[in-house]
């Protein structure tokens, strides 16, 4: 019993963990809650699906190309709306209620293109699972949970490395410094939706072969993905991971005692009692003020 908990909470964790990371991406350049974020997660799964159930692509192209949709619908509403808007200095809660708005209207062009009802994509992609020391694990949990590594070891190494990556933190860390150091703000803003968005949409295509689809499935995940981004700290990937393998613990541990019911409540506890307590996060560092 105790196996499989502990395994649930790293399936579960792995998809907090993607959502919060890409979430963050975003968020620490443009400094707004992109709630649009939430549909670009279903999105990514419905990509997928009429990819591959309606014109029968061979999931070798469908995922891959799901996942470019993904990043390119990002890019779009950043180039389309946002810009705009920053543009005019609007403010970032008028900014939050565009971000809903798109939000809204997207999720409900999905309601209308596919229904309201749970899709499941057929492949042989879903399997009754095989035994991992005692506990039951599926080939796709196994490969979302593989996925999450890589993927996060491959980010660490683009924002250490590459001169995107570096340019990514510097107007996350300090925009105007970033400016006066010659980093045109809007490419890299780009690239951060571009990256976030791709991320994101694997997220929800990985989820949509385990448990199916649905068109406000995004929303959940999304709240599910802020809870970990703020217990872990916004600006730390590794506290992120640590955030999402604690909240994917607590909520197992709540399914097993209390029932599946609770697993909302239990997130925003944790929430909460982070606030109070340690609002910078786990890994976060309190900030100090300098007089000069």
């Amino acid at each position: 019993m105790l196996t499989q908990l502990i395994l649930n909470a790293f399936i579960s964790a792995s998809i907090y963990i993607l959502i919060a990371v890409s979430f963050t991406i975003i968020f620490r350049v443009v400094r707004f809650f992109h709630f649009t974020h939430a549909v670009i997660f279903t999105a990514g799964a419905y990509f997928v699906f009429f990819l591959r159930m309606e014109l029968s692509f061979p999931f070798l192209i469908a995922v891959p190309t799901a996942i470019f949709a993904s990043a390119l619908l990002g890019c779009l509403i950043e180039l389309t709306i946002y810009r705009s808007l920053r543009a005019k200095s609007t403010p970032p809660l008028v900014m939050l209620l565009v971000s809903l708005g798109i939000y809204i209207v997207l999720q409900n062009i999905i309601s209308i293109a596919f229904g309201d009802d749970t899709k499941i994509i057929r492949s042989n992609l879903i399997t009754e699972g095989f035994n991992l020391f005692g506990a039951r694990i599926t080939f796709i949990q196994g490969l979302t949970i593989c996925t999450t590594i890589i993927l996060l070891l491959l980010l660490v190494l683009f924002l250490k490395i590459t001169r995107t990556g570096k340019a990514i933190r510097a107007v996350s860390s300090d925009p105007e410094l970033a400016a006066i150091s010659g980093i045109e703000s809007s490419r890299i803003i780009i690239w951060a939706f571009a990256i976030g968005s791709a991320i994101c949409g694997l997220a929800g295509i990985l989820l949509s072969f385990d448990v199916g689809m649905t068109p406000t499935m995004g929303l959940t995940a999304l709240m599910m993905g802020l809870v970990v981004a703020i217990i872990g700290g916004l600006a730390n990937v590794s506290g992120i991971v640590l955030g999402g393998l604690l909240l994917g613990l607590a909520q197992q541990l709540g399914i097993w005692k209390f029932g599946a019911e609770w697993q909302d409540a239990i997130a925003f506890g944790i929430l909460l009692g982070f606030l109070i307590v340690k609002p910078q996060g786990i890994l976060g560092k309190n900030t100090k003020k300098a007089t000069i």
